[in-house]
């Protein structure tokens, strides 16, 4: 069912490779939440220069609510275009400056994004009139430990970033790598559920009303993941590769062993939690991949489903 925005609100749905863009349009210029993954910056520039888009208004702002690559691949494509100030959540701007690739989970996860600066951190518990309309930032550590979702009073909206999809999140580092991430994501939502919230515009999927449910169906994937930590890794590492696979379309299946071991994080979880070979690790990931229908083998290779 189709979700009435204002007028001063337009959502960009997109793939579950680039983040959702939100265009906020005001008087004086729009501001741009999350630009996506660097390999969809093409598209991204062209949807947010249209009609639906600016219509010709000047970009004023780019805003993240967190920094993963499917948020803020597109930022230096954007800051090259535009010319506006880049905003991150203030828990980001030392690793953005830094250029951190373990801490911003690119090199290690398998992940790429284009190297931008970050010129403006945003604090919790801050408001910012953006497109006409006031934005109260609320943390939202979990997925992203230094993640903000921007609540709208008067329309009660929620742009939430990866803290909230419809069905579910973005996953989250298990306890022996971030002890503090799953707690985080149980207070997190608790905080969110407070909110009188008519619409959510999450960051992949469309935007949608049916709240509580999605807090309902999310505090019990969170109860399933605290009662298994072997099972929130596992389902991290499906997570990342199944990105991995849309972002290069296809992957032969004889070469995720080297893959598995090459890449920082299933290396590391493997050595934590599964202890297999990384063939039988590549195996294990597929063959659950494949039975829930997320990806398929295309004779010598592995594609998205």
């Amino acid at each position: 069912m189709s979700i009435a925005l204002p007028p001063e609100v337009h959502v960009f749905v997109r793939d579950w490779l680039s983040a959702n863009h939100v265009v906020l349009k005001g008087r004086d210029g729009c501001v741009l939440v999350d630009s996506g993954y660097v390999k969809h910056a093409p598209l991204m520039l062209a949807l947010v220069a249209s009609r639906m888009g600016l219509d010709g208004r000047p970009l004023t702002r780019l805003v993240n609510t967190h920094c993963h690559s499917d948020h803020m691949g597109g930022n230096a494509a954007i800051a090259r275009a535009y010319g506006c100030p880049v905003a991150v959540p203030a828990g980001e701007v030392q690793a953005i400056a830094a250029w951190d690739q373990r801490a911003l989970l690119l090199d290690y996860a398998g992940q790429r994004a284009d190297r931008f600066s970050a010129d403006e951190a945003l604090q919790p518990d801050c408001t910012y009139r953006w497109g006409d309309l006031e934005w109260r930032a609320i943390a939202a550590p979990g997925h992203d430990m230094a993640a903000l979702v921007f609540y709208n009073d008067e329309h009660r909206l929620l742009v939430s970033g990866d803290a909230l999809w419809e069905n579910g999140y973005g996953f989250v580092m298990p306890g022996d790598f971030d002890p503090a991430a799953l707690p985080a994501t149980r207070a997190t939502l608790e905080t969110i559920a407070e909110l009188d919230v008519r619409c959510v515009i999450p960051g992949h999927g469309e935007p949608f009303g049916e709240f509580h449910g999605a807090i309902e169906r999310a505090l019990r994937r969170t109860a399933a993941f605290e009662a298994d930590p072997l099972r929130m890794a596992s389902h991290a590492l499906k997570v990342i590769l199944v990105f991995s696979l849309l972002d290069r379309e296809r992957m032969a299946l004889s070469k995720l062993p080297e893959y598995v071991a090459q890449v920082g994080i299933f290396r590391d979880f493997n050595a934590r939690y599964f202890r297999l070979s990384p063939a039988d690790l590549a195996e294990r990931l597929v063959t659950d991949l494949v039975k829930v229908g997320a990806v398929q083998r295309s004779g010598d290779d592995l594609t998205p489903a």
